[in-house]
């Protein structure tokens, strides 16, 4: 009998033996390992979604493009602090598959708020697909999103600012496209240059990630493969946009010059604006 009583507490202490320092370490390394391999998943579903259907995710309205690994389970941590719930990488992994999944038109959405929600009503749906399917079922009726050509007036720190947001936001070019920039006085090689470099080098917001390149020819840059003209005028009302293949243009105006709506307005006068 007492032989019987030390062998089970023997079995007990066996099966409550806390894992050693090694055992703890490797299934930190086993766990953050699959951790990452989900968010290389998660980053190229939210590429295809973002440059094959102009679906762009963010997480609690934090942009998700362009971000590497390090990044995503940043703002996932910082997400989950913001609902004071956990938000995994993995569910987001399947929210955003189940997105891919279904045919949705161009739209921005918010991933983070979805995956919440999900956990939130999960006894309520079999599985990821029925519960987007059913969160967005209304996503069809929105009016077709159509390209908008933009110019920016002025490429001084904010105009350049824009450029570079606005560029590395084009995508498919569903919706806007950066295609010309307009400045004053000559337009030639070395100008061109030095627009590059003031592109790509900024001293206070760094450097620009995308590639820039210059086209002397044609009095373009060219960034992120993609043709902006650099026109040259000395007032809007000079300038025909048609020229450069651009209709109906968004003119962004940035230098400051004109500072009320009958001043704004001469842009309007610009042959394609």
């Amino acid at each position: 009998k007492f032989q019987t009583r030390f062998s089970d507490h023997s079995e007990n202490k066996k099966q409550l033996r806390p894992m050693s320092f090694d055992e703890v370490y490797e299934k930190e390394l086993s766990f953050q390992t699959d951790r990452r391999k989900a968010t290389v998943e998660f980053i190229k579903i939210v590429s295809d979604l973002w440059y094959d259907k102009s679906i762009e995710l963010v997480l609690f309205r934090n942009q998700l493009i362009d971000r590497n690994v390090s990044e995503i389970l940043n703002l996932h941590e910082y997400a989950g602090e913001f609902v004071q719930k956990p938000i995994s990488i993995f569910d987001s992994v399947e929210i955003a598959q189940a997105i891919k999944t279904l045919d949705f038109p161009p739209a921005k959405l918010d991933i983070g708020k979805l995956t919440y929600e999900y956990h939130l009503e999960d006894n309520q749906y079999p599985d990821a697909v029925s519960f987007v399917s059913d969160k967005l079922k209304d996503a069809n009726d929105q009016k077709e999103i159509k390209p908008k050509d933009v110019v920016l007036y002025g490429f001084g720190r904010i105009g350049r600012l824009l450029a570079r947001e606005l560029m590395s936001r084009t995508g498919k070019g569903n919706q806007m496209r950066l295609r010309a920039v307009v400045t004053r006085g000559n337009v030639d090689q070395t100008v061109l240059e030095k627009r590059a470099s003031l592109l790509q080098y900024d001293s206070v917001h760094g450097d620009f990630p995308g590639t820039v390149a210059v086209d002397v020819e044609n009095k373009a840059l060219i960034i992120n493969g993609t043709t902006v003209h650099i026109i040259s005028a000395n007032q809007p009302e000079d300038i025909d946009y048609t020229e450069y293949g651009i209709e109906d243009a968004l003119v962004i105006d940035n230098t400051g010059a004109f500072r009320d709506k009958e001043a704004l307005s001469r842009h309007l006068v610009a042959k394609g604006a």
